[in-house]
């Protein structure tokens, strides 16, 4: 067994600059992979990628960030706790899976579960918010398998190739998760 948090696919594990940074080079300059990201509208330079890498290292207690990995120890995204609010147990989380080749077959939905575990039974917090995208059909499908709920939406909030997009919010408390592991415990 490897180290990290892990679900019956993936293990969340804390960033490699050694393991995981050419991946996310690669994947923060390719326009697929960002399409549905807030990353993505500016090149992606190594410079500016080792700056965020180390500074997403260092210990912060407002942040989790984690690299996703198979159980075999391949690199296939990201995942993370951001904005943590101690007073009211709050947070905002967000995953991507850069490797196109495994889109579609349950890592994203596997790590969102992991990390809600995560927050909930490591950290003790409350309630996670999250967002997606109108049209990105996998992140709500991935979100709403973990427990998390559409509470609204901003009307054409942001600009993705040539439109305005609604940013549909989503929110996952502990009793939401409880009730996503009751109906889908797989």
């Amino acid at each position: 067994m490897g180290f990290g948090f892990e679900g019956k696919l993936v293990r969340l594990v804390p960033l490699d600059m050694d393991k995981h940074f050419d991946n996310y080079c690669r994947w923060l300059n390719d326009t697929e992979v960002t399409r549905w990201l807030l990353a993505g509208r500016f090149p992606m330079t190594k410079l500016t990628e080792r700056e965020w890498m180390e500074q997403a290292s260092r210990l912060n207690h407002t942040e989790a960030l984690f690299a996703i990995e198979t159980l075999e120890g391949v690199h296939l995204g990201s995942s993370g706790v951001h904005s943590i609010d101690w007073i009211n147990r709050t947070a905002l989380t967000g995953t991507f899976i850069g490797e196109k080749s495994a889109w579609g077959k349950g890592y994203g939905t596997d790590s969102v579960r992991v990390r809600t575990r995560y927050c909930f039974d490591t950290l003790n917090l409350h309630t996670l918010t999250s967002a997606t995208f109108d049209g990105n059909e996998r992140s709500l499908r991935m979100q709403l398998a973990a427990g998390y709920e559409v509470v609204g939406r901003y009307p054409e909030r942001l600009w993705i190739q040539g439109q305005w997009v609604d940013e549909i919010l989503t929110c996952c408390t502990r009793e939401s998760w409880n009730r996503a592991l009751q109906a889908h415990p797989n």
